[in-house]
């Protein structure tokens, strides 16, 4: 069940100041029991919605929630990449950082890390995420252009960000067949 008293918290918790497109949103959050898979560390699944607790704060910091309302679009994570590095287990506080890369002709990018008090990365991913309204998905150029920064280009993606995007366009799909 998505744990939607958690996303409400966390979108009151982390209410503040606007961030510029760039900046980094920092969140808190903690590793419940339910959390857990069955060797006790923190379910990929579930991390990957925590990830959604620290990115859905960071697009009303930007302006995204605002501007998504108004014109009734939707964003969806339309690729992932994640890389798990330490476990983390019940109890344990989790600093998160997002952040956006920045985004091409169809998508955003999105960077997140879970820290553990360490400072040890646990996991980070990559996020590529799509607007979308019935008829399909909204150039990031349309996004950015209601967001009321028009004309703003797109940092140069960092190169691991580029081999993600081409490795993932010779990915088959629809994905294996049945013989």
């Amino acid at each position: 069940m998505y744990p939607v008293p958690r996303l409400l918290y966390q979108a009151w918790r982390q209410r503040g100041a606007p961030l510029a497109l760039f900046d980094t949103h920092v969140s808190h959050h903690l590793c419940w029991p339910w959390d857990l898979d069955i060797f006790g560390e923190l379910n990929n699944g579930r991390a990957l919605t925590l990830y959604d607790l620290g990115r859905i704060p960071w697009s009303a910091r930007i302006g995204l929630t605002a501007t998504l309302r108004e014109h009734r679009w939707q964003v969806a994570v339309a690729g992932a990449s994640v890389r798990y590095r330490r476990r983390v287990h019940a109890f344990d506080r989790i600093l998160m950082r997002t952040r956006a890369l920045g985004w091409d002709a169809r998508f955003f990018y999105v960077e997140q890390s879970m820290r553990l008090p360490s400072g040890e990365v646990a996991s980070h991913v990559l996020i590529r995420s799509a607007v979308s309204d019935p008829g399909g998905i909204v150039a990031p150029a349309r996004v950015l252009a209601a967001m009321g920064r028009p004309d703003l280009p797109s940092p140069e993606l960092p190169p691991w960000v580029r081999a993600w995007i081409e490795a993932e366009a010779e990915r088959p799909w629809p994905p294996m067949q049945d013989a």
